[in-house]
């Protein structure tokens, strides 16, 4: 098994045997990339006082269920080719909170 390295003089990346000391050169710089894949519905965490964030762009989106005026947006993208990139709406009547998704 080869083992992360760094040739401190050359500055270079290198993979060493401990048995033997055999060393290769590391093509990439990279020694480990943990790669978890998640669907958007996943990623997407609703947290209660969303719609109180100042940070997040408002809109004037009708919500369906109190006819609100106003709501808080964001968007999601997928890595997936079949999943396109959707907008979340949440409506900032603090009595409805209504979500729905573009």
């Amino acid at each position: 098994m080869l083992y992360p390295r760094e040739d401190r003089i050359k500055r270079k990346l290198l993979y060493l045997c401990r048995i033997c000391g055999h060393t290769e050169n590391a093509s990439d710089l990279r020694i480990y990339r943990n790669e978890v894949l998640h669907s958007s519905e996943e990623k997407t965490v609703w947290i209660s006082d969303l719609a109180m964030d100042p940070t997040l762009p408002r809109t004037s989106a009708t919500c369906s269920k109190c006819k609100g005026k106003e709501a808080v947006y964001f968007q999601t993208t997928s890595n997936k080719p079949d999943e396109s990139m959707s907008l979340y709406f949440v409506c900032c009547n603090p009595q409805c909170a209504h979500r729905w998704k573009e």
